[in-house]
């Protein structure tokens, strides 16, 4: 059984890998007023009837729709009512972005914000980042083995931290992205971002033949 009384190094360790993202979030709000709550409603559905289009492009999904119904006040006074329908959008492929967002805007939307960029699969990318992480920390631990004069021993203990991606800066994008009754968004650098995945951790080795043990 390996000794675990003598002296250990404890190191940090991190690591991250970039892959460019093929996933997109998209979040969008139709806003609609009228007098009464059914005529804001009757309203709000003519509106996104016209972005159904953009709805159902293959490789989009809608993955929540919110509806929001309720009284505007002027003056402490009703004043007609609201109605707002929120939609989270993913889009898996990020070819029909370009159409996707035409598309909506065409529809005349209160707001549109994205695109969030991420991975599909990331699993593959959030270990080879976990083995740069460890392999650091083993380099800075026999970098501190060899100063001590001794060798570098078994792992006793490894934790991690929880790290959060983030994306590098966008590609200028040239491609046409006008559809039929909506705006040209070519030129606003939507091309899918790279999307930087990392770890850290903290491990604790045993020190052999060190000449301070």
């Amino acid at each position: 059984m390996a000794d675990t009384s003598g002296p250990e190094i404890v190191t940090e360790g991190s690591g991250w890998v970039e892959r460019t993202a093929d996933r997109a979030e998209l979040g969008v709000v139709f806003d609609a007023r009228g007098r009464t709550r059914a005529a804001a409603v009757e309203e709000l559905g003519r509106r996104v009837a016209r972005a159904e289009k953009a709805l159902g492009l293959s490789g989009l999904t809608v993955r929540s729709r919110r509806l929001s119904v309720h009284t505007e006040y002027r003056s402490s006074k009703p004043s007609g009512c609201r109605a707002s329908e929120f939609f989270q959008i993913e889009v898996d492929d990020v070819a029909v972005l370009e159409e996707a967002l035409s598309l909506l805007l065409g529809a005349e939307p209160a707001s549109v914000s994205g695109p969030s960029w991420s991975l599909a699969h990331p699993e593959e990318v959030v270990a080879q980042a976990q083995q740069r992480a460890v392999a650091d920390a083993r380099r800075r631990a026999e970098g501190y083995a060899a100063a001590l004069g001794g060798t570098l021993g078994p792992l006793r203990r490894l934790s991690e931290a929880p790290e959060h991606g983030g994306g590098a800066p966008m590609y200028a994008m040239r491609a046409s992205a006008r559809a039929e009754g909506g705006p040209d968004v070519s030129d606003l650098g939507l091309e899918p971002e790279p999307v930087r995945v990392s770890a850290r951790c903290t491990t604790s080795w045993q020190l052999n033949g060190s000449s301070n043990g």
